[in-house]
């Protein structure tokens, strides 16, 4: 547990501890701000457009990704970025990807759908709100995009992952296809097993991805026991046959940028 609250503060002052360097974010990147009326501040939002965007007149399923600081651009990220665009570019992907940067000192409260006796959190309803009824319509606006749920995800990793599993429960006619990357379900666990159970039917594609060295010795396998008690419930709600759920287990993988950088892309190419 000691190990887990030091992630989870390294993580939360990321933003404000980057090294000088130059950006390292594609062309393809861009950046602007926007309201959060369910926050109470402003947001600011990375966007990545396909190659080719604006030579076609296609529209494009779109990826919501927490922790924007940490997926384009090495001048930002705290300990390695995910290098999302220069991967996606690589795959000439179809796809437009909204990273939503985290709030510093709030990213505990934002990303937690419940509070945690010891770390507090518990807003992630109202962050959830934002991105489906501020953010999302703002971009479908904006950018050609594919807007029912089969054509949108949600990804993250840490509590990134615990609040795309909740985003999933709470707005499944939203989300329709979610990478879920080490989720820090212990922070809500009775909370978040009780919401599955009392979920009637779950009809979104989950990619779920952890490494089997994730925490100290005494709590290696609490992730892996947690992700497969969460996919469990979900098989009782559904059949296998539909291959809707995956569950990748990397054998040495750590809680780190390394891990979910190089999954990204197989967790891409099986969602969509």
């Amino acid at each position: 547990m000691i190990q887990r609250f030091i992630l989870l503060f390294i993580l939360f002052i990321a933003s404000g501890k980057t090294i000088a360097q130059q950006s390292t974010a594609s062309k393809q990147v861009s950046t602007f701000t926007i309201e959060a009326p369910q926050l109470g501040y402003v947001k600011k939002i990375w966007i990545y457009l396909p190659k080719n965007y604006d030579l076609s007149k296609k529209k494009y399923p779109v990826i919501y990704m927490h922790d924007a600081q940490n997926l384009f651009d090495a001048k930002t990220s705290f300990v390695g970025e995910w290098n999302i665009d220069e991967k996606l570019d690589s795959l000439n992907a179809q796809a437009i990807v909204v990273g939503i940067e985290h709030g510093n000192e709030k990213r505990i409260n934002e990303l937690t759908p419940y509070k945690n006796a010891k770390y507090g959190g518990g807003n992630a309803n109202n962050y959830l709100e934002f991105i489906v009824k501020t953010l999302k319509p703002e971009i479908d606006m904006k950018y050609r995009t594919k807007t029912n749920a089969r054509n949108t995800a949600i990804m993250g990793s840490s509590i990134g992952g615990l609040v795309s599993y909740y985003a999933v429960l709470k707005y499944p006619e939203v989300f329709g296809r979610a990478g879920i990357f080490s989720p820090s379900f212990w922070f809500n666990q009775e909370e978040i097993i009780d919401l599955t159970k009392k979920t009637p039917k779950l009809k979104t594609k989950i990619y779920f991805l952890c490494g089997d060295n994730e925490g100290d010795e005494s709590d290696k396998k609490i992730m892996i026991t947690n992700i497969n008690k969460i996919d469990d419930l979900i098989a009782e709600k559904r059949c296998e046959c539909n291959n809707m759920t995956k569950v990748k287990i990397v054998k040495g993988g750590q809680h780190n940028e390394k891990l979910w950088r190089d999954n990204f892309v197989k967790a891409y190419l099986w969602l969509f």
